[in-house]
């Protein structure tokens, strides 16, 4: 058995009782010992930490570390600027299907800090060159309607980093990076810490009131969200335009992997489209389950789940692109079919 990456406050979890699960080569945390739900809703009422190290960090930097970023990426760096962040996509070069989805952290202007899903930090390395330095920190999200208040009585300068900047600042003489970034639908910032203060750090967010919450709720919240995971909404076979990612592409841009097979179905018309679909009660679709509508199956849930704010099952589905917002349809579950409709994401309101 291959041994698992651990966090540099796998300590610190394991002190708190946390449930510890295997996840894309990491022993990470899926709840504390108050449970997912009340996790979940501390984030969608007052402030949490979750600890999101094992995402990849790849360092690119020199006076051409923009440029490889620009020609590797699918969105346009000239709509930002030093100090953003910016949401991107790797595409396969032949058929454009999204091989990773990253936020790049554009530190200064000869460094850009990539940060890829867990189990694609090398793949991205590979595209980008640049360093992995993914294990000399830990990164932590602070996140929810309270996140900047709370933070603000610990670190203001934190919590005055405003939504998608990234600032430099000094945290007790150890220098961090700050982002306006996190993958909940509420407001926060996400902090790359040195590996040797990410405990200080995160016993200082405790001590404030911040709440622990694990891999659970970061899937229930980013869902009710209609915010996309790798190897569900996007992986093999599905494309930024399936996706509903069209506004991560940079159009007018001369080149990267995976244009001219983009631009070819951007003309064309995907033949399938990423929805959101809310069923009749609490039963929770699951990723692999039948949408079927008028009788005839036109696609299957690539996310499913019991949303604790709206109190029934929410599902997103790759589905046949006729499908619009308002149509009826049923999901198959494995206790039999539900009824559901198309909604408009977010599922929940305010939550991206």
């Amino acid at each position: 058995m291959t041994d698992l990456a651990t966090s540099p406050l796998d300590g610190s979890h394991r002190a708190l009782g946390a449930k510890m699960v295997p996840f894309a080569g990491w022993s990470m945390p899926l709840a504390y010992p108050a449970g997912t739900l009340a996790e979940h809703r501390a984030c969608r009422t007052r402030a949490v930490v979750f600890d999101v190290s094992h995402l990849g960090s790849v360092r690119v930097v020199g006076p051409g570390a923009a440029g490889v970023v620009q020609s590797c990426l699918t969105n346009d760096l000239a709509r930002v600027r030093p100090g953003r962040a910016q949401y991107s996509l790797l595409l396969d070069p032949v058929d454009a299907s999204v091989l990773d989805d990253v936020i790049l952290w554009w530190v200064a202007p000869e460094r850009l800090d990539v940060m890829p899903n867990a189990s694609n930090i090398e793949r991205v390395r590979a595209a980008l060159g640049g360093d992995d330095v993914t294990s000399t920190r830990a990164v932590l999200a602070v996140q929810g309607p309270r996140a900047r208040a709370t933070l603000a009585g610990l670190w203001p300068e934190a919590a005055g980093v405003a939504r998608f900047e990234v600032a430099e600042l000094d945290w007790q003489g150890v220098a961090c990076v700050v982002a306006g970034t996190g993958y909940t639908g509420e407001d926060g910032v996400e902090i790359a810490v040195p590996r040797p203060a990410a405990a200080s750090l995160w016993e200082a967010l405790l001590g404030a009131g911040v709440v622990p919450a694990g891999l659970g709720a970061r899937d229930t919240l980013r869902l009710e969200a209609g915010l996309p995971l790798h190897g569900h909404e996007l992986g093999p076979g599905i494309t930024p335009l399936q996706a509903g990612l069209a506004w991560a592409v940079g159009w007018d841009k001369a080149s990267f992997p995976g244009r001219d097979a983009l631009m070819a179905e951007r003309a064309a018309g995907p033949r399938r489209r990423l929805r959101g679909i809310q069923v009749e009660g609490r039963r929770a679709p699951r990723a692999g389950h039948e949408v079927r509508h008028e009788g005839v199956v036109v696609g299957r849930v690539t996310s499913g789940n019991h949303s604790p704010s709206l109190g029934r099952g929410i599902a997103l589905a790759l589905v046949a692109a006729e499908l619009v917002v308002g149509d009826e349809v049923k999901v198959v579950l494995a206790s039999g079919a539900v009824a559901g409709r198309v909604v408009e994401l977010p599922f929940v309101r305010g939550a991206r």
